[in-house]
C-alpha cells in the first residue's frame, strides 16, 4: 500500500466516505486523497460536501456536474427499457453508479492518480457496482476499499472520524442512510430494518402523503419520440426540466413510493424505501404506449429482456457484452414509440385515462370494432382455429389411443 500516493476517492460526504480520508493516508500510507462529489440534481449540498472533505484531509474536493448526462445517458435509456428491478425498483440509484465511477476513472487519469477508491462496505450493491465498472474502463487502476476490510463497527466508524475532527453525521434523531438525486431517494437503516414497521411520515420528501395530496385529481399528457419523453402538457422541455417537472407533478399527488424486500446482489435482503415519482411516472406511460405501437411478438421478447437489462443494471454490470447488446434490441424498438399518453394523478395513483399515435399506431379501428364500420373478415377464423389448435388435437388423440391400448 506504501507505493499509492495519490487516490481519487469517490465522495458522497457521509460518514464512510469522510473517514476514508484519514484511513486512507494513516492506515495506507497515501500521501494524497483528492474527492471526486458528483452533481446528480440532489440539490444546494454539495458546497458543504466538497468543504467537509477538505476538512477532513483532502488535498483537492471536486464536484463535476452530471445532471445532463444522468438524465440523457442513464435515465431515458432505463425509460426505454422500462426497468423495473424485480418488477418494482426503477434503478433510481443504482443508474447512477457507473456513471460517477467513468468519471472517477476519467479523474484519476488526469491528475495521474495512482488508484481510486470509495467508501462502500462489504454487504451492499454499491462495491459490486463500482468495482466491477472501474475494473471494465481501467484495469490498470488500483481500486482501495478500506470501508470493506477496516471490519469496524458504525459506532467505532464514527468514533475513528472524530479523532480526526470529523463530525458525525447520523443522530439518534435521524439514524436513516439515504440516498438522493433527480430520479429519486433511497431510504434504509434506523426502524426500516424491521419489515413490519410501517415507514413513517418524515422520511419522504419527493412524495405528498395520501392524506395531504390534494383532493382534485389532475389529468396531463406525455407525449413520447424514440420512446424518450419530450413534453409534458404540450410543453417540449429539456430532460432534465422534464425529469423534474415529472417529479413535482407525480410527487405532490403522492405517486411514487415504494416499500420493498429487495435481494441485494451479494445474497441478502434488504428491505428499502424508495422514492422515484418522475421516473415511474414516465415508465408507466412508456408501457402504455408501447402496447399501442408495438407488435405483440416484439412486445413479448421484450417484456423479457427488460428484466434482463434490469438485473444487469442492478448488478453493476453496466459495461458489459450483454448490456450492450440489450441496448441494441431496445434502440431498434424505439424507433416505433411515438405518441401521447394522457394521466390521472390522484392520491397515490396514475391512472392511464388514454394513448394515441398519428403514426405508429398498430391499433385499427375498423379491424377491432363491432360496429358497422368492421373489416375484420369473421369466416377466415375458422380455418385460422383449425390450423391453431391442430397440435392440440393430435396431442389429445394420441393420449386417447395409449389410454385405449393400456387398458387392453
Amino acid at each position: 500500500m506504501g507505493s499509492t500516493k495519490k487516490v481519487v476517492l469517490a465522495y458522497s460526504g457521509g460518514v464512510d466516505t469522510s473517514v476514508c480520508i484519514p484511513y486512507l493516508k494513516k492506515e495506507y500510507g497515501v500521501d494524497e486523497v483528492i474527492t471526486f462529489a458528483a452533481d446528480l440534481g440532489q440539490g444546494d449540498e454539495l458546497e458543504p460536501i466538497r468543504c467537509k472533505a477538505i476538512d477532513a484531509g483532502a488535498s483537492k474536493s471536486l464536484v463535476g456536474n452530471l445532471i445532463k448526462p444522468f438524465i440523457e445517458d442513464f435515465a431515458f435509456p432505463a425509460i426505454r427499457a422500462n426497468a423495473l428491478y424485480e418488477g418494482r425498483y426503477p434503478l433510481s440509484t443504482a443508474l447512477a453508479r457507473p456513471l460517477i465511477a467513468n468519471h472517477l476513472v476519467k479523474v484519476a487519469k488526469e491528475l495521474e492518480a495512482d488508484a481510486v477508491a470509495h467508501g462502500c462496505t462489504g454487504k451492499g450493491n454499491d462495491q459490486v457496482r463500482f468495482d466491477v465498472a472501474i475494473a471494465a474502463l481501467a484495469p490498470e487502476l488500483k481500486v482501495l476499499t478500506p470501508a470493506r476490510e477496516w471490519g469496524m463497527s458504525r459506532e467505532e466508524t464514527i468514533a475513528y472520524g472524530e479523532r480526526f475532527g470529523i463530525p458525525a453525521p447520523v443522530s439518534k434523531k435521524s439514524p436513516y442512510s439515504i440516498d438522493l438525486n433527480l430520479l429519486g431517494r433511497s431510504i434504509e437503516a434506523g426502524l426500516l430494518e424491521d419489515p413490519m414497521i410501517s415507514p413513517p411520515e418524515e422520511i419522504f420528501d419527493m412524495t405528498s402523503s395520501i392524506d395531504n395530496a390534494p383532493d382534485e385529481p389532475q389529468d396531463i399528457e406525455i407525449s413520447f419520440e424514440g420512446g424518450n419523453p419530450v413534453a409534458i402538457d404540450g410543453a417540449h422541455l429539456d430532460p432534465v426540466t422534464l425529469i423534474s417537472k415529472a417529479n413535482l407533478l407525480a410527487g405532490q399527488h403522492g405517486f411514487g413510493r415504494i416499500d420493498i424486500i429487495e435481494n441485494r446482489v451479494v445474497g441478502i435482503k434488504s428491505r428499502e424505501i424508495y422514492e422515484s415519482p418522475g421516473l415511474l411516472l414516465l415508465i408507466k406511460a412508456h408501457q402504455e404506449l408501447e402496447s399501442l405501437t408495438l407488435s405483440a411478438d416484439v412486445l413479448r421478447v421484450k417484456h423479457q429482456l427488460e428484466r434482463e437489462w434490469s438485473d444487469l443494471v442492478y448488478q453493476g454490470l453496466w459495461f458489459s457484452p450483454l448490456k450492450d447488446a440489450l441496448d441494441g434490441f431496445f434502440d431498434r424498438t424505439q424507433s416505433q414509440v411515438n405518441g401521447r399518453v394522457r394521466i390521472r394523478l390522484y392520491k397515490g395513483n396514475a391512472i392511464i385515462l388514454g394513448r394515441g399515435s398519428t403514426t405508429n399506431s398498430l391499433y385499427l379501428p375498423n379491424m377491432a370494432t363491432y360496429g358497422s364500420d368492421d373489416q375484420f373478415d369473421h369466416k377466415s377464423a375458422e380455418g385460422f382455429i383449425y390450423i391453431w389448435g391442430l397440435p392440440s388435437r393430435i396431442w389429445a388423440a394420441a393420449k386417447r389411443i395409449k389410454k385405449s391400448n393400456d387398458k387392453n
